[in-house]
C-alpha cells in the first residue's frame, strides 16, 4: 500500500467483473473519494460487496477508454507505439506454472500452451460467447493495436491480431 500512495491517492477503482470483487471493499474504504467503476452486467453482484459508482467512468483522459465486454470489463489505451487493451478474465495466457500448481491449472482450464479463453469463462459466458467473440474481432481490426495486457500470464505482443482473431474463432 505503501508503494502505492507513494505514486499519489487512487482515483478510480475498477472492478473488472463480479468474480474479482474480494478485495474492493477495503480499497475503497481506504481511499473513500475514489469513483468505483464496475461493469454494468456485474454491477448488482459487485454492489453486494462495494458500492458502484458508474458503469461509465470518465477518466478525464481520452486515451483511456472503459469497454465493457458482457459481464466483464477491459481498458484500451491508447500509447505513443499503438493501441494497448487491458483484460481481465477474458484472456489468460499462463503456460509456464510448474509443479502441481501448474498442473492444476491446466487441468482447470486457466492455464495453456497458447493465449486462450480459460475454460471456465467460456463456461461463464454461455449465450454471450458470441459478443465477446464480436469484440475480439473489432480489437483485431485496429491496425494499431501492439498489445494485450492479461491480468493472469504473460502480455501478449506478438501478433496480438491474430490471437484475437484465433481466441473469436474458439467461441463461434
Amino acid at each position: 500500500m505503501a508503494e502505492l500512495e507513494a505514486l499519489g491517492r487512487p482515483a478510480f477503482l475498477i472492478v473488472p467483473s463480479e468474480r474479482h470483487r474480494l478485495d474492493a471493499s477495503g480499497y475503497a474504504q481506504r481511499f473513500p473519494n475514489m469513483t468505483v467503476v464496475a461493469p454494468s452486467g456485474g454491477k448488482e453482484k459487485i454492489a453486494d460487496v462495494v458500492r458502484v459508482d458508474t458503469s461509465t467512468p470518465d477518466f478525464g483522459d481520452p486515451s483511456v477508454r472503459y469497454v465493457e465486454v458482457v459481464a466483464d470489463s477491459a481498458l484500451e489505451v491508447d500509447c505513443e507505439d499503438g493501441l494497448t487493451i487491458i483484460v481481465n478474465d477474458l484472456i489468460g495466457d499462463i503456460h509456464d506454472e510448474g509443479g502441481i500448481g501448474g498442473w492444476l491449472l491446466r487441468v482447470m482450464g486457466f492455464a495453456g500452451d497458447d493465449p486462450h479463453v480459460p475454460g471456465p469463462v467460456k463456461l461463464t459466458l454461455g449465450k454471450h460467447k458470441r459478443e465477446v467473440a464480436q469484440q475480439f474481432r473489432r480489437w483485431a481490426e485496429r491496425s494499431d493495436l501492439r498489445r494485450i495486457i492479461v491480468s493472469h500470464g504473460d502480455s501478449i505482443e506478438v501478433d496480438p491480431r491474430g490471437v484475437l482473431r484465433k481466441l473469436a474463432a474458439s467461441l463461434d
